[in-house]
């Protein structure tokens, strides 16, 4: 499977067990788009991103990690 900017939640479970020592809350939004495109299931254009798209992601992240 395949993730998109839009798969958010996935995209932020991958993160979370990518980074597992990492608090979202304090990553910089350009690690955060590295990390996504480094993702192996990520497969979007890296050029449309953008800081909605990249806060809905962290935002999901210290979800993910909260639970």
């Amino acid at each position: 499977m395949s993730y998109q900017w839009t798969d958010i939640q996935n995209i932020a479970q991958d993160l979370a067990e990518q980074h597992p020592d990492v608090d979202p809350q304090m990553v910089r939004f350009t690690d955060l788009h590295r990390w996504v495109c480094e993702l192996p299931d990520f497969k979007d254009d890296a050029k449309k991103s953008n800081e909605k798209i990249l806060e809905a992601i962290q935002a999901a992240w210290m979800e993910e990690v909260a639970e």
